[in-house]
C-alpha cells in the first residue's frame, strides 16, 4: 500500500490516476476520515473530451481518474482508496492507496496544482 502526503490550498485540486481491474470485477472505492469536510473527491473518469468512449478489451486494466479538491483551510483528511470486488466484501482489497491531505489557505494564483499517479499495479 502506497501512502502519499500532499498539501492543497482551499479551492486547489489534485488529480489522481489509479489503474484498476474493472474488467475483472474490481472497482475503486474511497473513504474519507479525519476532517471529512476539508476535501471533496470526484470520479472524473470518462468525463473529458468529445467522441465515443474508448472500448476496453476483456481483462484489460482500466484507469480511473479522481480529483481531490481542498475545501476548508486548516483541515486534514486521509483518503483511503481500496480496490475491491463488491460481490465479495469479506475479501481483502486487491490494492490500496492512501492520500493524506493538508488543506492550507487559499490556492495561490495561476493554475491549480495537478499531479498524476500511475496507480498501484501499473
Amino acid at each position: 500500500m502506497e501512502v502519499r502526503q500532499i498539501a492543497l490550498g482551499a479551492g486547489e485540486s489534485y488529480e489522481l490516476r489509479l489503474t484498476g481491474r474493472g474488467a475483472r470485477g474490481y472497482v475503486w472505492t474511497w473513504q474519507v476520515t479525519g476532517d471529512a469536510d476539508a476535501v471533496s473527491v470526484s470520479d472524473v473518469s470518462g468525463v473529458s473530451g468529445p467522441g465515443s468512449p474508448v472500448e476496453v478489451l476483456p481483462g484489460a486494466p482500466l484507469e480511473r481518474t479522481y480529483v481531490v479538491r481542498g475545501r476548508c483551510p486548516g483541515g486534514r483528511a486521509r483518503i483511503r482508496f481500496a480496490q475491491i470486488r463488491p460481490p465479495y466484501p469479506q475479501e481483502a482489497p486487491y490494492d490500496e492507496f492512501v492520500l493524506e491531505v493538508e488543506v492550507t489557505g487559499a490556492a495561490p494564483g495561476g493554475d491549480p496544482g495537478r499531479a498524476a499517479h500511475g496507480g498501484p499495479g501499473s
